[in-house]
């Protein structure tokens, strides 16, 4: 799978391999978000082993798993200051995207840059469906 650009500092994708990390800061990422917890899949690295794939290739990382139930605010805002921090251009994964893009998007909506009805759309114009992240914004009453 390759990265789906979002903005300008930040694009998503599903779990790379451990062996795209020097592949990705060729390609100019700064660093790498992982959203996904540990023991979601068989067969995935785990954020242990991503940390130092991502180390080795020179880009900061950072761990910041997403459990749809138990997804907050917080969360989301430790997802934009990991992205604001970072040196350049940022990928950020989970097992398809889906969750990086919904954290980014929830934030938007959060500090008034983006409108809740604008959701849907913003993420079927990248590929991806945002029904999930419009249900956690109209349950925590965002932009109402």
């Amino acid at each position: 799978m390759q990265p789906v650009r979002i903005t300008g500092k930040l694009s998503v994708m599903g779990q790379p391999a451990l062996g795209d990390f020097p592949a990705l800061a060729a390609a100019g990422f700064a660093a790498v978000v992982n959203n996904r917890p540990d023991n979601e899949a068989a067969g995935q690295p785990g954020s242990a082993a991503e940390e130092q794939a991502a180390e080795a290739a020179g880009l900061a990382y950072a761990h910041i798993p997403v459990i749809w139930p138990t997804l907050t605010a917080e969360v989301v805002r430790r997802f934009q200051a990991a992205v604001t921090a970072a040196d350049g251009p940022v990928l950020a994964h989970c097992a398809s995207g889906t969750r990086s893009i919904t954290l980014h998007v929830i934030g938007e909506v959060l500090d008034g840059r983006m409108a809740v009805g604008d959701v849907r759309s913003f993420g079927a114009r990248h590929g991806f469906d945002l029904s999930g992240a419009a249900a956690w914004l109209a349950a925590h009453g965002a932009g109402a």
